[in-house]
């Protein structure tokens, strides 16, 4: 069963930065794809990042030159740094995992960035 656990939120000014880091277990995680996606009240969940099991990665138009996802397959962790924050990026980030057509989710960690 894949596990995966999510840290690095917090509490942020605007114009900060965070870094969240997720630890995978249960897996093979170099031949996953992983990502991150984030959720606020009432909203749908959506995509911030992700990154193949060859390194391309994608983002999300609203973070493109703020956020840099990357993994380190032997540690099995993904990370996602988080640079010139916003208000708007007020959200609980999830780290996300695919393998073939099993998905799995983190339990999430909250970012607030303070204007």
């Amino acid at each position: 069963q894949v596990q995966l656990v999510e840290s690095g939120g917090g509490l942020v000014q605007a114009g900060g930065s965070l870094r969240l880091s997720c630890a995978a277990s249960g897996t093979i995680f170099r031949l996953n794809t992983m990502g991150w996606y984030r959720q606020t009240p009432g909203e749908q969940r959506e995509l911030v990042a992700t990154i193949t099991p060859g390194g391309s990665t994608n983002y999300a138009y609203s973070v493109m030159g703020r956020f840099t996802i990357s993994r380190d397959n032997a540690k099995n962790t993904v990370s996602l740094q988080m640079n010139s924050l916003k208000p708007e990026d007020t959200a609980v980030y999830y780290c996300y995992s695919r393998y073939v057509s099993s998905d799995a989710w983190g339990q999430g960690t909250q970012v607030t960035v303070a204007s």
